[in-house]
């Protein structure tokens, strides 16, 4: 049984896309958007390739089944690129040449800040309204508590240090982890957290390497295993970068890299991300039968909220000091 009705008669056709890095949860997304889509009697295309699929005319019209079996499956069925040519005037004119083409009446899409930049530069010459879904496993966008993807990523790399501690305890290792994070460190805070390690160094705060040499110098002796999370964009440099430094002051620790990379992308989105994920999807075909365009669709404090494009763009904000002094301190 249908539930609701189309408010805005205006909205026939949708396309939904998703862009830049893949984040576990996409598919979910994808597929509250196309069955909130269907459940509105529209018409709901999918475009393959982001917006270089935008460009090169790959629109896949969808139904309930094309959905069917993708909520718990990691990446994007709709595959997902950075578009070079969506930068420049011809290959967005050829963007809107295919949106009018098919009658696109708004588009979805999901994906991070150089996704919601280039839509706002599109929606300069093409006035087709886009909505945003926050898909980053960063957690670095203003406007939602938690992206589609991050928590997924905080718990593969959790379950990964787990993993290695076993070896590190059985060697009485140290091993420094290094995870994504080129501008903000949220991965490498909260995983930290989880997975009780020594220190976490993050882009947001100066890196001391003396205070690190120190505590792992004079840290507790009878531990077995140190474990330090690094995110890759930290001053002082990556985990082998890093490794090197403490290695030269302190000769007599064992000391192993791990760069566990492309690894935190891929695998089973968690409950959470699929819950949310589809909460945002379904708000998100909801938000353009009511108007609303250049927005993202975002859960803030567990309510749906839609911030401007302009202002859900990449943050770098000041860690919790409460979780940095609790990390010094279970750290002893």
């Amino acid at each position: 049984m249908k539930t609701g009705s189309n408010k805005k008669a205006r909205i026939k056709k949708i396309a939904v896309l998703t862009s830049g890095g893949d984040a576990p949860g996409m598919n979910a997304c994808i597929r509250a958007v196309v069955r909130t889509g269907i459940n509105y009697d529209l018409e709901v295309f999918g475009v393959l390739r982001g917006f270089e699929g935008m460009i090169e005319d790959e629109f896949v019209l969808m139904n309930a089944s094309s959905v069917a079996n993708i909520i718990h499956r990691g990446g994007t069925m709709l595959k997902t690129a950075r578009s070079k040519s969506f930068m420049t005037k011809a290959g967005m004119l050829a963007a809107k040449e295919n949106l009018e083409y098919h009658s696109i009446d708004g588009v979805i899409a999901i994906g991070g800040d150089g996704t919601f930049r280039g839509a706002v530069e599109f929606g300069k010459i093409c006035s087709v309204p886009f909505i945003g879904c926050p898909g980053t496993i960063d957690n670095d966008l203003f406007g939602t508590d938690f992206t589609i993807g991050y928590d997924t990523a905080i718990n593969t790399v959790a379950e990964a240090v787990d993993r290695i501690r076993d070896t590190a305890e059985s060697h009485g290792r140290v091993f420094f982890v290094e995870v994504m994070g080129r501008d903000a460190g949220l991965i490498a805070l909260r995983s930290g957290i989880a997975s009780g390690a020594e220190a976490i160094l993050i882009p947001e705060t100066p890196t001391k390497l003396d205070e690190l040499i120190e505590h792992l110098s004079k840290g507790r002796k009878d531990k077995s295993s140190k474990i330090v999370i690094i995110a890759e964009g930290d001053e002082a440099g990556g985990a082998f970068t890093i490794a090197g430094k403490v290695k030269k002051k302190i000769p007599s620790l064992d000391i192993r890299v791990t760069v566990l990379g492309h690894i935190q992308r891929g695998g089973n989105p968690s409950a959470m991300d699929r819950v949310n994920a589809s909460r945002i999807g379904f708000a998100s075909v909801e938000a353009l039968l009511h108007g609303k365009k250049n927005v993202m669709t975002g859960i803030v404090d567990k309510k749906i909220a839609f911030t401007p494009f302009q202002k859900a763009v990449k943050h770098i904000l000041k860690p919790d000091e409460t979780l940095l002094r609790m990390i010094d301190i279970l750290a002893k």
